[in-house]
């Protein structure tokens, strides 16, 4: 009798193991799905829109970033980069695309660099998280991590609460890292906060290993970023801080609303939610 099923077990255990091949077969294996969301709000000068995208793109050809790509355990990574502002202003500029090598990351750092769009109007980094995290769904890539790369110069001050994007994401088994902008030469100084590295910390990133790199000077940026990809594509969090951060002095209960309530005391409205 035991004889008579086991043909039958090997079947299923064939089948099984087709099935299985097909899934893998149906979605490119990568180290990281990583969607890089840009800011690209009212309060960032042209200037300021190309210093981002050349960074990004000199970033990704560079050969740290481009060693952590190729070390990784498939030696390949799944990226799109998004340019956000307010809550339904979010804009795919590279779409998914695979990066196994110098070769296709230039092909990236092309398209980056190719055109330098205008700015959009309003802040809604809750907006960028909830389309981000879409992005994930059906992308082709099946990666050993999902990771929303945030880079912004201030608050979430349109849309619903920060922490409540952040939060479902993070449900979902997505890492959301942050770049807060720090500098001080751009417009829009009066939405601008001294501490928002520690309102990325406290509000925006969340999941196993979430950091925060703060940009003080944009001279610093691209280095940021290099900085920033190699940690997320070995998956480590940063050793110390790029300056004495205040985040271990701040007093619990931030105030994750503070960009909204610095909006309805500016303009006399907002839609808190």
């Amino acid at each position: 009798m035991a004889m008579r099923q086991f043909p039958l077990l090997a079947l299923v255990i064939a089948v099984c193991l087709g099935l299985f091949e097909g899934k893998a077969d149906a979605e490119e294996l990568v180290d990281i799905e990583l969607v890089l969301a840009v800011d690209v709000s009212r309060s960032m000068s042209p200037g300021e829109l190309e210093i981002q995208r050349r960074g990004y793109a000199e970033a990704l050809t560079s050969d740290e970033v481009l060693r952590a790509i190729m070390g990784g355990i498939y030696g390949q990574v799944a990226l799109t980069y998004v340019e956000w502002a307010g809550t339904s202003s979010q804009r795919p500029i590279v779409a998914w695309t695979l990066i196994r090598n110098r070769e296709d990351a230039v092909k990236v750092a092309d398209r980056l660099t190719a055109v330098f769009d205008q700015s959009l109007r309003r802040t809604s980094i809750s907006g960028a998280i909830d389309f981000a995290a879409g992005l994930f769904d059906d992308n082709g890539f099946r990666g050993l991590r999902r990771v929303i790369d945030i880079s912004g110069d201030g608050p979430n001050n349109q849309g619903r609460t920060v922490t409540l994007a952040r939060d479902e994401a993070v449900a979902r088994g997505i890492i959301i890292n942050g770049l807060p902008l720090m500098t001080r030469d751009g417009m829009g100084i009066q939405w601008h906060l001294e501490d928002l590295d520690v309102y990325y910390q406290e509000c925006v990133i969340g999941g196993p290993g979430a950091f925060v790199v703060p940009v003080l000077e944009w001279r610093h940026f691209p280095a940021a970023v290099r900085r920033k990809l190699v940690l997320e594509l070995a998956g480590h969090s940063p050793a110390p801080a790029l300056r004495p951060s205040p985040i271990l002095a701040a007093a619990s209960g931030y105030d994750c609303l503070v960009g909204e309530k610095r909006w309805n005391s500016i303009m006399g409205d907002t839609d808190m939610r």
